[in-house]
């Protein structure tokens, strides 16, 4: 049987003195996409954070799997070399460092390998185009001055260039207008083979329309209280959280 690309077992992790993911358990295949959604403060991103390695969380319970194999000791350097990658809800600005550079010295670093400037640039370039991104911003501090759709897609511009197997995409689509939602969805198809699995961590449904979604998994209260395809999307668009809480109280 063929393993899973992601497998969290029995997963219980938080911050000093505070439980906020409780005993997840959760499998994503290889070629999947798959979506998180939840309440705010249900534990959404704190999943991702764990799964890339924050210090700032502690795992007290479980394994995390990635191909088959545990990850859980592994320095979030480490996670990223073996391809593991994330996008941040707001990512931060660093001044004297242009997003070219950045990229260039990621790439190298994950991928262990030493890549001559132009062929790195003509790559970039590709990259760029698919996202309709000026040139001009590969000159630029990264993230510096940029307007929030504009840091999204540098982080999208980031997982087509550092092409990951694993990619965890956290509220990716918060604040985007229709056409950056469009732009950003076209990355993360242009991403996505049957070798590269994506989770998705959003509150909204507008990215997910044109993405093929294989399943979605609601988190409350640290747990996957729900499970279910794209339709469960649509079901809580219409309906909102409270009648799957009242489902869970009432079992």
């Amino acid at each position: 049987m063929k393993k899973n690309m992601l497998t969290v077992k029995n997963l219980t992790a938080g911050i000093p003195g505070q439980e906020i993911i409780k005993n997840m358990n959760l499998e994503i295949g290889y070629g999947e996409i798959h979506v998180i959604m939840g309440p705010n403060g249900s534990g959404k991103s704190t999943l991702a954070n764990v799964l890339m390695n924050n210090p700032a969380y502690q795992v007290t319970q479980g394994d995390i799997l990635l191909d088959g194999e545990s990850i859980l000791e592994d320095t979030t350097d480490k996670r990223a070399k073996k391809g593991l990658f994330m996008s941040f809800q707001n990512p931060v600005e660093v001044p004297g460092l242009t997003v070219e550079n950045f990229l260039r010295a990621s790439y190298q670093e994950v991928k262990d390998s030493n890549i001559g400037y132009l062929d790195f640039h003509d790559k970039l370039l590709d990259y760029a185009d698919i996202l309709e991104m000026d040139e001009k911003y590969l000159d630029r501090y990264l993230n510096e001055g940029f307007s929030g759709g504009e840091k999204k897609k540098n982080e999208i511009l980031q997982l087509l260039t550092l092409d990951p197997k694993f990619a965890i995409l956290d509220e990716t689509d918060s604040g985007l207008d229709v056409d950056a939602v469009r732009v950003v969805s076209k990355g993360i198809e242009e991403f996505l083979t049957e070798e590269k699995s994506v989770l998705i961590i959003t509150h909204h449904n507008e990215i997910l329309s044109n993405i093929p979604i294989d399943q979605v998994h609601v988190v409350m209260n640290g747990q996957i209280v729900k499970n279910g395809d794209g339709s469960l999307i649509h079901d809580i668009e219409k309906r909102g959280f409270a009648w799957i809480k009242d489902e869970v109280e009432n079992q």
